[in-house]
């Protein structure tokens, strides 16, 4: 298993599978620097990418993996991995979010994120707001 920053090689594959924003962000997330992928035997599974909330705050907007690596504890090593680089770059807190009828949710509390907030949007489940504090 390797962990990586995105390259410029990965948009083939991104591009195919990461649905959830437009493919220019997905571009310029990469050329940020703000995209990790996973790979397992030389093929990328995963990935995860975060932004700056409050242009501060590095949040985790994306982590996901082909439905075939789910549960092998990838999420768990990728996520460990972006919050060292998170501290290591100087940061003292993480955010993500997830829905409230997602699973999410109890993954991101197993690894220490609490509760700290949430978003409700017209016709949509409310969005649970988590942080985690970088020791």
């Amino acid at each position: 298993m390797t962990i990586r920053k995105a390259v410029q090689e990965d948009l083939p594959f991104l591009l195919a599978h990461d649905r959830h924003i437009a493919a220019a962000e997905i571009r310029l997330v990469v050329s940020l620097g703000r995209m990790l992928v996973l790979e397992e035997k030389a093929h990328v599974v995963g990935w995860l990418r975060w932004n700056l909330f409050w242009d501060n705050t590095p949040f985790m907007n994306m982590l996901y993996f082909l439905e075939e690596e789910r549960g092998k504890g990838f999420g768990r090593q990728l996520v460990a991995y972006w919050e060292a680089l998170m501290k290591a770059t100087g940061y003292s807190l993480v955010m993500t979010s997830t829905q409230s009828d997602e699973t999410a949710q109890h993954f991101y509390r197993k690894l220490g994120y609490v509760d700290s907030g949430a978003l409700l949007l017209k016709e949509e489940p409310l969005e649970i707001i988590l942080t985690k504090e970088l020791r």
